[in-house]
């Protein structure tokens, strides 16, 4: 590729960032898993500790289905012209957000059953989407020409705000009286502020592409993917496990074979 040629856009589009490199971190996660198993003492909520093991062992097997899906699958000539690559992307768009308010429900409110927190989580999750379909609908029919984009900006300025009023005014009152509350609040806020980093980066990089025309808004938009596909599972699961470990409980002398004799 000649220096006239590159762009960050075809660096953005290729299957070495948009695949392989998406995959690299679900895949050490996954080995270090199985080399080292979850320590529930370690678990800053232990009463969310089984949840949270298996919901991150899920979204990391999720995380590395997700691109093959909307790159390779969705690619296939057999599917050109259908409807179905644009409901595999759709679907994957809302099980990203999905994960972020099931782990809030289930850190949040461990007693609660696991449909019940289904549930929550998923009406939760369409809050976004029918909001941006709302002001996307009747924006494309005032502005001639709307760049398709817009429509992806609007969801990401939605749900990075989603995030900042779960975080300020649902989690506080949410949490108030529970057990561990200051635990659950300092962890969920973490979770609602990376999830809501990577969404801005995103707004960002588009509004650089589409506004300002700017190549290198392409370059920006692989920080965001790498978190949001490759780091969110590492994140939550190194988080959440962060209390100090339990020590191990001293074996008196003459048990030990160096008992004076």
């Amino acid at each position: 590729m000649t220096l006239e040629a590159f762009s960050f856009e075809a660096i953005y589009r290729s299957d070495l960032q948009s695949l392989w490199a998406l995959l690299v971190a679900p895949i050490a996660f996954l080995a270090w898993r199985a080399a080292r198993p979850t320590d529930p003492t370690r678990a800053i909520v232990p009463e969310a500790s089984r949840f949270v093991s298996v919901l991150t062992l899920c979204f990391a097997v999720l995380t590395m289905v997700d691109p093959i899906s909307t790159g390779p699958i969705a690619h296939l000539e057999s599917l050109e012209g259908t409807p179905l690559p644009l409901l595999i992307m759709f679907f994957f768009v809302l099980l990203g957000d999905f994960r972020v308010l099931l782990l809030t429900i289930g850190v949040a409110r461990p007693e609660q059953t696991l449909p019940r927190r289904l549930g929550w989580a998923a009406a939760v999750t369409l809050v976004v989407p029918i909001v941006t379909g709302l002001i996307y609908g009747p924006l494309s029919l005032l502005v001639a020409d709307l760049h398709g984009q817009w429509l992806w900006m609007i969801y990401e300025a939605g749900f990075a705000l989603l995030c900042i009023a779960l975080s300020r005014r649902w989690l506080s009152r949410s949490l108030e009286g529970t057990a561990n509350a200051v635990a659950k609040q300092d962890f969920l806020r973490d979770v609602f502020a990376y999830s809501a980093a990577y969404y801005v980066l995103w707004l960002f990089a588009d509004a650089l592409i589409v506004v300002g025309d700017l190549d290198l808004g392409w370059a920006i938009r692989i920080v965001p993917n790498q978190l949001y596909y490759a780091l969110w599972v590492p994140f939550v699961y190194s988080r959440f496990y962060s209390a100090p470990a339990t020590p191990w409980p001293e074996v008196p002398a003459s048990r030990t074979g160096n008992a004076a004799r």
